[in-house]
This record gives C-alpha cells, sequence and structure tokens, in this order.
C-alpha cells in the first residue's frame, strides 16, 4: 500500500540525527521569531490536506507548544521532508481540532478551524493554534472519537489528481465511547452512535457510509497503547499507531518526527 501502510500497521519511533528534516539552526525553539520561508509547491504535485486532532487538557502541554513553535514553518518543512522523498507538494491544507471531554468540560470542550490553506494563510493557522491552552479534561479518558469524527467529515479536496487526506491525532489518553457527554450543548451533531460506526464512515470494507477517499486517505494516531486506539491501530485500514506512555503529554515527540511521518505516510 502506498507510503508503506498496511492494514492494521504499529510503528514506534525515536528521533536520529541522520532522520532530521531541517538544516541549520532549529526553527522552533520557545520564545523565538520564525521567518515564513518561500515555498515552490510543484505543478502537479500531491494535494495534501492535513486535520491535526489534538487533545488539549492539562497534561498536553509540552505537544501543544510544539506545535505552537512549529506554526510558522511547518509548510516549509514538510514540503521539502515530501521533497526528500522525491514526493513533491502541489499545494498545502491544515486544519486543527482541539479537543478536551464533553462531560468533564463546560468551556471549550472543542475547537476546530481551518482549512487553512498555506502558506498564503499561515497567519490564520499561527493565530488559532497560539491560542490554544491545556486545561480541563479532568481523570481519563477524553472525547478523542469525537474529534476523530469531526476529522473525517472534513471538507477535503476531491477534485485534485494526487490527493492524500491525512489525519494526524494526538492525545496521551483513552477515548470514552462515542455519545459520553452527549448531554454537553456544545456536543456536535450527526456523530456516529460508536465504534463500529465511526469505522464504517472511515471506509471499513465496503461500508455504505464511508466518506473517506479510499485511496487519498491515511491516519496517523499518536496514543496511548490502550483501546480504542489499540484497536483501531490494529483493524483500520491506512492506519499507523504509535504508542505512547499515557499521561506523558507526548513529550517526548518533536515537530521534524511529525512531519517525516507524515510524509512517508503520503
Amino acid at each position: 500500500m502506498a507510503g508503506g501502510l498496511n492494514n492494521g500497521s504499529v510503528f514506534s519511533f525515536r528521533r536520529k540525527k541522520s532522520d532530521t528534516v531541517h538544516e541549520g539552526p532549529p526553527q522552533d525553539e520557545p520564545g523565538g521569531d520564525e521567518a515564513v520561508a518561500e515555498v515552490e509547491f510543484q505543478d502537479g504535485g500531491y494535494a495534501v490536506d492535513l486535520v491535526l486532532c489534538i487533545d488539549v487538557t492539562a497534561s498536553m502541554t509540552s505537544i501543544i507548544e510544539t506545535v505552537k513553535r512549529g506554526a510558522l514553518s511547518f509548510h516549509e518543512r514538510l514540503a521539502r521532508a515530501m521533497t526528500l522523498k522525491e514526493k513533491p507538494v502541489g499545494g498545502l491544507r491544515i486544519r486543527v481540532v482541539a479537543f478536551r471531554d464533553f462531560q468533564a468540560d463546560r468551556t471549550d470542550p472543542v475547537r476546530v478551524g481551518g482549512f487553512w490553506r498555506l502558506p498564503a494563510e499561515v497567519g490564520e493557522f499561527r493565530r488559532f493554534v497560539s491560542g490554544l491552552r491545556a486545561a480541563g479534561g479532568g481523570d481519563e479518558p477524553e472525547s478523542g472519537l469525537e474529534a476523530l469524527a469531526l476529522a473525517i467529515d472534513s471538507d477535503w479536496d476531491r477534485d485534485a489528481q494526487r490527493r492524500r487526506h491525512v489525519i494526524a491525532l494526538f492525545t496521551d489518553a483513552s477515548a470514552h465511547p462515542l455519545g459520553v457527554g452527549r448531554q454537553s450543548p456544545q456536543y456536535p451533531a450527526g456523530m456516529p452512535a460508536d465504534l463500529d460506526a465511526l469505522w464504517d464512515r472511515w471506509g471499513r470494507g465496503r461500508a455504505a457510509d464511508a466518506v473517506m477517499d479510499a485511496g487519498a486517505k491515511r491516519l496517523l494516531v499518536f496514543a496511548p497503547d490502550r483501546d480504542p486506539w489499540t484497536a483501531i491501530g490494529g483493524s483500520w485500514n491506512n492506519t499507523l499507531h504509535s504508542p505512547s506512555k499515557a499521561g506523558t503529554g507526548l513529550d517526548d515527540i518533536e515537530m521534524d518526527e511529525v512531519i517525516g511521518i507524515i510524509a512517508g505516510s503520503v
């Protein structure tokens, strides 16, 4: 299967010096100002739609700050990583689904933005992620499956000849069953009833409810080795699961690691 993904692939990773994407001084040091690099996307290259599903509960400060620091240079670094893999980028759009817990959080249990076209709308992207704060969530689990459903239902580009629709989900917790917290006034309409229905929406077999493009879809899950993430990583097609330690905030993940894995999945 394209990009090295297969049915129920599971992988782990640690950064090596030879694997880094950018060269020279780090571009995402805390407190530093990033320069927006000029990126030459190539006609006929891959049109990449990327949705970042980010757990923004209290323990997730590290990965949230990683995304914030890398916001301005994200498109340039992804384009460079894909070029190195001989997969030129024709265009990039990015969307963010920030989630907590519909049952435990009355304030901002979910925030959804985008799609932003990069680099043209990088300012709007950065402003959105700069407003994310790690807070709330109560005890685990969180509402990660609702966030995944919102990502699956994105307004994907279906016109480009070479297209990739990538969802990258980051959490250090397991997830409630779908529907927990449904009484919240902010609970999204149209959620699937359960995990099987969500799998159908992703495209299990020939499910009539599938909404994803079978040839374009990719799901990257950075989450603990707990259900439902273990089950999703072991069963859903075009999916990679990177097991992480629960409750750590994914503090061992760096932006170059994420970009390299996204580029490899395309």
